[in-house]
């Protein structure tokens, strides 16, 4: 018997995809009450401390990844996998401690490590740690470090004091195959002002393995807890380049004194995948907050960014600005919210978040809103875009002889440049610069291979 149909082939098997972690899915196991106790017993630390690091494993183990349910669809966690990572609890990294050497500081200024304070000043120590009262009580990452942390800085600086030169924080990222949980801790005292360039590189030169084999994920999680008293000024920058097999939780938390003026600007460049949040609380009259954050991915590299602004104060003011810029596979999550309580009367408040993509498999999601209970502001804005190069500003460029991939170059970091001006430090500010030039670089060696 005949048939008239045609031969079928047999279909193609399916492409495997890695299925997508719920957001309660954390890739690791290793943080419960067992490691608290670890902890505070090979630490030797005072009892109320251990009572203090139970009282966070209890919350982390309550509570969801993410606690905002606009946000919820955009928690990814399939590219980590740390089940089998093991958290330092004496010992760290290479290079764990290298910026704490030879350092010169003017009287009354503190740069130490935990440790280090709770001997110099165990009371102001126990003020300041216990309760959590430095880091939000509604996100699970915070209670996290509160819980977990081994190793840490305090910067200190006393009422009047101003730092001429900036102070340099330096955190070498996990090993493979190992997680650093990490705490720290800034407090300007009245009247005082600083300058703090943090640094999160590798701890080493990257590990080749046999075919077949992979790297293990190393996995840094760090928190930037700052208190500011009255007429206090502090500019913070942090580069974040760490190897691409890291996977990166980050928390910035700050409480902003009456007339108290905070500065922020972070870049994000290394890492697999990277969830950050910023928490700003305007709470005293008068003050005010700068951020400004700039992601630079390639490959399939994951930013996932959130920031929270609350204005409490009267005549309180918040500027915050993400951009992205996107390459290859990559994507980035940029969500803002920013809140105005009725207390807070005069506010001016804005947030912008603006994608560039540079290739069409690149994604940007952009998330600003507002929540306002006091309708006398001054200003209460948001603003976003995402898309590819303006072909404008290409055209301009292209038509004044300048070769379309250095055009392209040029308007890309000038897009991230509003980050790099802002970090205080000439030598951080030109090897972010680098950094920027190598990542273009490298994507641009990267789609010439794949055309």
């Amino acid at each position: 018997m005949t048939s008239n149909q045609a031969p079928t082939s047999p279909a193609a098997p399916a492409r495997s995809r890695t299925p997508r972690r719920a957001p309660a899915d954390l890739p690791f196991s290793f943080a419960d009450d067992a490691l608290a106790t670890t902890l505070a017993a090979e630490r030797g630390e005072p009892k109320w401390l251990r009572s203090e690091r139970s009282a966070a494993a209890a919350a982390f183990e309550a509570m969801p990844v993410e606690s905002n349910n606009l946000y919820t669809p955009y928690v990814d966690l399939r590219a980590a996998s740390l089940d089998d990572a093991l958290p330092y609890v004496l010992d760290g990294p290479p290079g764990l401690g290298d910026d704490l050497k030879d350092l010169r500081l003017p009287a009354g200024v503190h740069v130490e490590t935990m440790r280090q304070w709770l001997a110099r000043d165990p009371k102001g120590f126990r003020a300041t740690i216990e309760g959590g009262g430095t880091l939000p009580s509604n996100d699970k990452l915070a209670q996290l470090a509160r819980g977990f942390w081994s190793h840490g800085r305090h910067v200190e600086v006393d009422p009047g004091v101003t730092v001429a030169a900036p102070i340099e924080l330096r955190w070498p990222s996990a090993s493979p195959g190992r997680a650093l949980i990490t705490r720290t801790i800034v407090t300007l005292g009245a009247g005082s002002s600083a300058q703090i360039v943090e640094e999160q590189v590798s701890c080493g030169p990257d590990i080749v393995c046999a075919e077949g084999e992979t790297v293990p994920q190393g996995f840094f999680h760090g928190t930037t807890e700052v208190v500011l008293g009255a007429d206090s000024k502090l500019e913070m920058a942090s580069i974040q380049d760490l190897p691409a097999s890291q996977i990166a939780f980050q928390h910035r938390h700050a409480a902003i004194g009456e007339g108290a003026t905070l500065h922020w600007a972070l870049a994000q460049l290394g890492g697999r995948l990277v969830r950050s949040r910023v928490d700003n609380c305007l709470q005293g009259d008068r003050s005010s907050v700068e951020q400004v954050e700039i992601v630079f991915a390639g490959e399939e590299q994951l930013f996932d960014l959130t920031s929270y602004t609350r204005h409490r104060g009267r005549d309180t003011t918040g500027n915050l600005l993400s951009k992205g810029a996107l390459l290859d596979r990559s994507r980035s999550y940029m969500k803002g919210l920013i809140t105005i309580e009725k207390s807070a009367v005069g506010t001016d408040s804005f947030l912008g978040e603006f994608g560039m993509n540079l290739s069409k498999a690149a994604r940007a999601v952009a998330i600003p809103s507002l929540e306002i209970d006091q309708p006398d502001c001054r200003r209460a804005a948001h603003s976003s875009s995402v898309g590819p190069i303006d072909a404008t500003q290409l055209f301009y460029l292209e038509s004044r002889g300048i070769p379309p991939d250095e055009a392209r170059k040029f308007i890309v970091l000038g897009f991230l440049e509003p980050v790099v001006a802002r970090v205080p430090l000439d030598a951080a500010r030109d090897h972010l610069r680098e950094l920027l030039e190598e990542k273009w670089s490298a994507g641009l060696v990267a789609a010439t291979a794949a055309a």
